[in-house]
C-alpha cells in the first residue's frame, strides 16, 4: 500500500476544516472561464467573505467522507471549483447567479446547505430567496400578527368607551346656554299685592 503524499494529506485536511466551518458549499464547473473572468469571480466572492478555490474531486470526496457528508459524489465529475461560505447561504448563490447572467459561463453542479447535499436547482432557488435578515424580519411579523390582533381586540371596548364619552362631552359643550335651567327669580310676596 502506498502512502499518500504529504501535500495531498494536507489538502484533504484543509478541505475537511473548510467543510466543517461552512454552512454553504457550492460546487461549480468553471470550464470556459478565462483567467480574468475567474479572477473577477473570485474577487466578487472574496468581497462577500466567501472563498472560491479549485479542488480535485477525489480530495474533496475524501474530505466529505471524513466529515460525514454524503451525496456529493454525483457532483464530483469534471473540473470543480468550490465556494465556501460560513454565513447566509443565499449570498454565494445570488453572487454566482449574477455572474452567470453577466458572463453566460460557469455551471452550478450542486452543493451542501447546512450539511445536506442539494442539486443545482436548489442552489438556484437559494439565489431567489431574500437575505436571512429579511426572512427573519418577515417571520417575526408573521409570529407577532396574532398577538397584535389579541391586543387590538382587548383594547377595542376601552377605545369605544373613550370615544363615546368624548362625543358626549362635546355634545354637552355644544348645547346653548338657553337650554340650561333658568335661575329661579323670587316671586312677589302676597301681602305686597293686596296692600296697594
Amino acid at each position: 500500500m502506498t502512502r499518500p503524499r504529504p501535500e495531498k494529506v494536507a489538502e484533504v485536511e484543509a478541505l475537511e476544516q473548510r467543510l466543517r466551518k461552512s454552512t454553504v458549499v457550492i460546487l461549480t464547473d468553471y470550464r470556459g472561464l478565462t483567467v480574468g473572468e475567474f479572477g473577477a469571480l473570485r474577487s466578487r466572492l472574496r468581497e462577500a467573505s466567501l472563498e472560491y478555490r479549485v479542488t480535485k474531486n477525489t480530495l474533496l470526496n475524501r474530505a466529505a467522507e471524513r466529515v460525514g457528508v454524503t451525496g456529493l459524489e454525483a457532483f464530483l465529475v469534471g473540473p470543480t471549483a468550490v465556494v465556501f461560505g460560513a454565513d447566509d447561504p443565499t449570498v454565494p448563490a445570488r453572487l454566482l447567479q449574477e455572474f452567470i447572467r453577466q458572463y453566460r459561463k460557469l455551471g452550478i453542479k450542486g452543493g451542501l446547505v447546512q450539511g445536506e447535499a442539494v442539486g443545482a436547482e436548489m442552489v438556484q432557488t437559494l439565489a431567489t430567496l431574500p437575505p436571512r435578515m429579511e426572512l427573519m424580519a418577515r417571520l417575526v411579523w408573521v409570529l407577532t400578527a396574532p398577538l397584535r390582533g389579541v391586543v387590538s381586540a382587548l383594547s377595542a371596548p376601552q377605545r369605544a368607551l373613550v370615544v363615546a364619552l368624548d362625543a358626549l362631552e362635546k355634545q354637552r359643550e355644544a348645547q346653548p346656554a338657553a337650554q340650561e335651567p333658568a335661575a329661579a327669580q323670587p316671586e312677589p310676596a302676597q301681602g305686597d299685592a293686596e296692600g296697594v
